[in-house]
């Protein structure tokens, strides 16, 4: 396409109004609850009682929101823009309203002066809109307490999507996080062939809340240097407090124009063949003054150009006439009678460079994802299951098996290319390496004779940093598409904040009634606790499924299948799912494999169960005891622990349980997946002890199991901090999990066992001490453990 050319004075003045008008409508929302016009002189009673909000990144925001719209209509371009500074939302929002967004999405909120009114009421205030960028606002896709995930999320929104322009504005206290700072490396992964353009907007305003910020204070020369080692090609603008404004206007229509143009010639060039290796994007830095255009100073302090605009620039406005006086000079500076008619609405100058329909900033489809979702053709579990003649009668790596089934979607979706694998450097290491048998990884930079599956348009992504990965599946998720993120479960806390805010995010979406559902956000946490022997202590963590039950129950879901056909019944529905976050902890060492093809997947449909083969109770009364359990290798030491029960105390009536669900054991009340306690008590008994060995932290199955008559009968066995680089069963022994301590609660918790089967329980306790010795003699598992399978299998 052909430059675009220098702005004519009418356009200048145009991109001027409309910017006016931003900014008006952004320090309204701060400030007003009445007269949004200034059709009389401002009254307290028009000023909120409570002043919520930042006023400091609004005008810098305002500003690119008023300049994309000039290139989009201009360039008739598919584009979406992440706005990292979520401290900017009036401005976010005012851009929503003015192009008439806002009012299609929420009828009450229409572009005239009592939808002004209403705009203005709602924000930062009880019953209305949040203070940040978040779903009820038009156009967003990342909630603004998610401080370091924009340029991820952008990239993320732009892979698989060929034709997307991904804008994203990234705040220079942002820019001091790790996350984002790890995330520029993500331009070695865009391939510019199937994938769309991210343009990032460093916006350099000086201060964060009361400190100056890094890069701002950085010499413009080394800051151009690093930016260039990243790998981008930076465009400077740069305004000062007193810049007349068309200056500006020309100055960042001019470099918007030459960064689309660099775009296009590298996209251009890579979908031509002819492509000279990986392109060196663009990259605008943008530096203004924060709370530009606002109070310049207050009691004799600067505002303006200081931290002092970070938040609320002119406080305490109805209490005192002079600052109310103040508050009225800042909003007739922006000359609201030019900008809007006698009705409230925008007058046609201020809409002259708004572009219509999809093509608005906030109509476009991709900042709406669930409009775009397909659902993925997925082949079923039975179709990778594999066979069980007996349990434990074989044993499979239930990652390995799972590869395959991933292998598939990768392949029936390569024409529309809709599914990713992402991993920090380990989907071979989580044994998903078939994978590779279909795609390579996503790489655009030099590669090596000694490189495998690595290539320009792979679908796995992946890189060491957890942070980058997830926020690559945050933004394709959210733009409609479908994944998997594997990770070490130790490894998994690092993104619980991004989990976190992700969740919340899908919590607020689902009340609003124009959001359609988006995909699930499936992790598969693998390389877990107890069979991180190689590791050590420092890999041992399964808190993260802890983190997680702390959400929202509408949207989060854990599963523990305990082996490999019960994985692939877990992995077949969570990718079904939509605006859930779905933990999945499963090993990827070879295990038991318990049931078959359709007894694993009732169980599945189940959550938890009964597994009677494992036990020995009868038909005419209750058991005597419940072992249950949740986690692979829990599964494995309950049922050796059933196995010990049954061969030296054979009277004993055993009900053996098992959970794939977690959030089965919470009442209904507190979970949609929690069971009633009728259904409760029938698979936990109503009140026989319940001995149970769970995979994680043993007081989070006391807490999810919380109810009337539970918290005395259970007695939970799980990860108690004790971990080195040892053995397999040394872990679950050092951590109480082992079969023979299993036994022994059964003993010491079933009325009257204790007194008869002392000798039972001595004998258990020998075993464990015999093992402490032999593993530290030999290196490895006693035979009777290391042996062990299933009797009869």
């Amino acid at each position: 396409m052909e430059t675009q050319g220098k702005l004519t004075d009418r356009e200048c003045a145009e991109l001027d109004a409309h910017w006016r008008a931003l900014n008006y409508l952004a320090a309204g929302q701060l400030y007003l609850r009445g007269n949004p016009l200034l059709r009389e002189e401002l009254r307290p009673e028009h000023v909120k009682p409570r002043l919520l909000g930042h006023w400091g990144t609004c005008p810098g925001l305002a500003l690119v929101h008023t300049h994309l719209n000039r290139v989009i209509s201009a360039r008739d371009l598919d584009a979406l823009c992440v706005w990292g500074p979520g401290h900017g939302a009036p401005a976010v929002l005012a851009g929503s309203w003015l192009e008439g967004t806002f009012g299609e999405r929420w009828p009450d909120v229409g572009r005239d002066e009592a939808g002004m009114t209403r705009l203005f009421e709602q924000f930062s205030f009880p019953g209305g809109l949040p203070s940040h960028t978040a779903p009820e606002v038009p156009g967003s896709i990342q909630e603004g307490g998610e401080l370091g995930y924009s340029l991820a999320h952008a990239y993320g929104a732009a892979l698989d999507n060929p034709d997307l322009l991904a804008v994203c504005v990234i705040g220079d206290g942002e820019a001091e996080t790790g996350p984002l700072a790890a995330s520029w490396h993500a331009n070695k992964f865009l391939d510019p062939v199937h994938d769309g353009a991210v343009l990032p907007v460093l916006h350099l305003n000086g201060y964060k809340i009361a400190n100056p910020t890094v890069l701002a204070r950085l010499p413009e020369e080394e800051l151009d240097a690093l930016l260039r080692g990243y790998g981008h090609e930076p465009l400077w603008v740069t305004a000062e407090p007193d810049t007349p404004p068309h200056r500006v206007h020309r100055a960042l229509a001019a470099a918007l124009d030459e960064a689309l143009e660099r775009i296009t010639a590298a996209r251009r060039a890579a979908r031509a063949g002819g492509g000279a290796g990986r392109p060196h994007w663009p990259v605008l830095v943008l530096r203004t003054p924060k709370g530009w255009t606002g109070p310049r100073e207050l009691d004799g302090e600067p505002v303006e150009d200081t931290w002092r605009s970070h938040q609320i620039p002119l406080a305490g406005v109805r209490e005192d006439p002079e600052r109310l006086r103040a508050l009225e000079r800042w909003l007739r500076s922006y000359r609201p009678d030019e900008l809007f008619d006698e009705h409230g609405g925008p007058r046609p100058e201020v809409l002259a460079c708004v572009p219509r329909g999809d093509r608005r900033l906030g109509a476009n489809p991709h900042a709406d994802g669930g409009r775009l979702r397909r659902s993925l053709p997925l082949p079923g579990p039975e179709a990778f299951a594999v066979p069980v003649e007996r349990p434990g009668a074989s044993s499979h790596e239930p990652t390995r098996v799972l590869g395959g089934m991933l292998r598939r979607i990768l392949e029936d979706t390569e024409g529309r290319r809709d599914f990713r694998v992402v991993a920090p450097d380990e989907a071979e290491s989580n044994h998903l390496g078939e994978v590779f048998a279909v795609t390579d990884r996503a790489w655009q930079g030099e590669t090596l004779p000694t490189d495998r599956h690595t290539g320009p348009h792979g679908r796995v992504m992946e890189v060491l940093s957890e942070h980058l990965c997830e926020g690559w599946l945050e933004g394709y998720t959210l733009t409609g598409r479908h994944g998997l993120f594997s990770s070490y479960e130790g490894f998994a806390p690092i993104v619980a904040s991004m989990v976190t805010q992700h969740a919340k995010w899908l919590q607020s979406a689902r009340q609003v009634p124009w959001r359609a559902p988006v995909p699930g956000l499936n992790l598969l946490l693998t390389s877990h606790a107890w069979r991180q022997d190689h590791n050590g202590f420092s890999h041992q963590d399964p808190g993260f499924v802890d983190h997680v039950l702390n959400k929202s129950p509408d949207v989060v879901r854990v599963y523990l299948p305990p082996d490999t056909n019960t994985l692939l019944c877990v992995a077949d529905h969570v990718l079904r799912t939509t605006d859930t976050v779905n933990v999945v902890v499963a090993g990827k060492q070879s295990c038991f494999d318990w049931l078959g093809p359709q007894e694993a997947r009732a169980h599945c449909a189940r959550g938890a169960g009964i597994w009677e083969w494992a036990g020995t109770e009868r038909p005419e009364r209750e058991p005597d005891v419940v072992l249950a359990c949740a986690g692979d290798v829990p599964a494995q030491e309950t049922l050796a622990a059933a196995a010990l029960l049954r061969e030296h105390l054979p009277e004993l009536a055993v009900r053996v349980v098992n959970v794939v669900d977690l959030a089965r054991l919470m009442p209904r009340s507190a979970h949609p997946h929690g069971l009633a306690d009728a259904e409760f008590e029938a698979v936990f008994t109503r009140d026989r002890p319940v001995v149970f060995a769970y995979h994680g932290y043993p007081w989070l199955i006391h807490r999810l199991a919380h109810r009337t008559g539970v918290h005395d009968r259970f007695h939970v066995r799980g990860y108690r901090e004790s971990g080195a680089t040892t053995t397999p069963f040394d872990m679950v022994l050092r951590n109480d999990l082992d079969r023979y301590r299993l036994a022994m609660d059964v003993i010491d918790r079933v009325p009257g066992l204790a007194a008869r089967a002392a000798g039972v329980r001595q004998r258990m306790q020998d075993v464990r001490h015999r093992h402490h010795d032999w593993v530290r003699e030999h290196g490895t598992d006693l035979p009777e453990v290391a042996d062990w399978s299933w009797p009869g299998s």
